[in-house]
């Protein structure tokens, strides 16, 4: 089974949020059920030091010359597109140096899109995929493009990781992208809202559709969290199907993480204890044994529920308990986050920015992980909490919902609870869940037990490569090249 997959970014060689672990992630976890994915990715300057070998040219793409590279990085078999007039520029993928959107994006991604269609339609060398599998809207023309478009080609399949950014454009830019103007229609067409919708037009043109967790699936088709596109998205119900991502359980392994002051496992956890004391000190933190040790690794943004989590910082204080955070984001939020250290300097700290390494001691020393998102289409962070025995405390919402077990009543009893959950996105619900996080940790017995429960939780790829696989074969099984 050969697979073309089709992104903007790429963990761990571009990065700019979860969409790029994924598409790092899935090539390794579904080799064992012998499917063969090739990564086309743009040949982004950051690239430049990417282990390269054949060229074939492409031709003229939107104004430049272009070709594919066949490459290796990481294990990971790569196409990177390159086009220098469009992607060999400094910084992120998306924004210029004043952090707004590149003018020509709609050429950028309409182009990996456009050599995205001409390989499942071409190949490369006798290399021709039986499936193309496009990631989030910047790869969501290429369903287009093949639908759209004359002679055989393989199916598809759309992943949306965040309904969020949907690659929205002027409609004058049609032409530009070589699209048919009778397709910019509501009904069944990429047009939204008088505007080009590059991810409209996946869910639209697809064979399959498939999100990052079963809620979020869910979710997606109503007019609260649709963003739109919930009608879209509840016409194609029966296409729509939502596979709980994964972690790379190599990367994140408290057993053999460099990061870490000392290593640990589910069965011998005394080197928890050095990471939270080392924690203590990087972010300045008098040592308290009576309270637990909160952290945040986060966007500081609304969806992610930080302004909630500021009003919910007194109440955390009240009960004897600490804050270390960790992320950046919006300038009033991260202000916030600066006057709450300044407030309480003894139990609130922060580094406004991000830090890998810091990411993973922050997960190896804290006791608690709080990620009061509004909403969340699957979420890392709690699985990486899950499996360094950092109890998620989350926001009843998508994946976040679908990979923490709440410790109520039941659950406690049934000894299956793995963190804690809380709706509404409030700070009356979030200071609710941090008291209950409170209460258990007072009991030291309860709470080793919780811990260990959390690191036997599995969260590798081992339940979604397999889903995977079974959708690229149902569409092989059904669908002729």
């Amino acid at each position: 089974m050969k697979v073309l997959a089709v992104a903007s970014e790429c963990a761990p060689l571009v990065k700019t949020g979860g969409l790029a672990d994924v598409v790092g992630a899935l090539p390794k976890a579904l080799a064992p059920h012998d499917v063969e994915i090739r990564t086309l990715l743009p040949a982004y300057a950051a690239l430049v030091g990417v282990k390269a070998g054949k060229r074939t040219a492409l031709g003229t793409l939107f104004g430049g010359e272009a070709a594919v590279v066949e490459a290796t990085a990481d294990d990971l078999d790569l196409l990177l597109l390159d086009a220098p007039h469009l992607f060999d520029r400094p910084g992120n993928p998306y924004l210029d140096e004043t952090g707004a959107d590149w003018p020509d994006n709609h050429l950028r991604f309409g182009g990996l899109c456009q050599a995205a269609a001409a390989l499942a339609r071409e190949g490369l060398d006798g290399w021709r995929p039986d499936v193309v599998h496009a990631h989030d809207w910047q790869a969501g023309l290429v369903p287009a493009y093949l639908r759209l478009g004359e002679g055989a080609t393989p199916p598809t399949v759309v992943t949306i990781h965040n309904i969020a950014f949907q690659g929205l454009f002027s409609p004058v830019t049609i032409g530009d992208l070589g699209l048919p103007s009778s397709a910019f229609t509501a009904a069944d067409g990429f047009e939204y809202y008088n505007q080009i919708s590059f991810l409209k037009a996946g869910l639209v043109f697809a064979d399959r559709l498939t999100t990052v967790s079963p809620s979020y699936a869910r979710e997606l088709m109503t007019p609260e969290f649709g963003m739109g596109l919930h009608g879209v998205l509840a016409s194609r119900a029966g296409d729509l199907v939502g596979i709980l991502n994964g972690v790379d359980t190599a990367v994140w392994d408290p057993q053999t993480d460099g990061d870490l002051a000392a290593t640990y496992s589910g069965r011998a956890r005394k080197g928890k204890a050095v990471n939270k004391a080392e924690l203590e000190r990087r972010f300045d933190l008098p040592m308290r044994p009576d309270g637990p040790l909160f952290c945040v690794v986060s966007r500081l943004t609304r969806q992610k529920g930080i302004d909630v989590l500021l009003e919910a910082i007194p109440r955390l204080v009240a009960r004897g308990a600490r804050l270390a955070v960790l992320g950046s984001g919006d300038a009033d939020l991260e202000a916030g986050i600066r006057y709450a250290t300044t407030t309480y300097p003894e139990q609130v700290s922060a580094v406004i920015g991000y830090d890998e390494p810091l990411s993973h001691l922050m997960q190896g020393g804290a006791d608690a992980i709080l990620i009061p998102s509004r909403f969340e289409p699957c979420g890392l962070t709690q699985l990486y909490g899950l499996r360094y025995g950092t109890i998620p405390v989350v926001a009843r919402t998508g994946g976040l919902a679908d990979t923490v077990i709440d410790a109520n009543d039941a659950a406690m009893i049934a000894g299956c609870a793995t963190g804690f959950q809380f709706a509404p996105v409030t700070p009356e619900a979030l200071g609710d869940a941090i008291e209950r996080v409170c209460d258990l940790h007072a009991d030291q017995t309860a709470w080793r037990a919780m811990v260990g429960r959390a690191m036997r939780h599995p969260v590798g790829w081992d339940h979604a490569a397999h889903a995977y696989a079974t959708l690229y074969r149902s569409l092989t099984a059904t669908t002729t090249p």
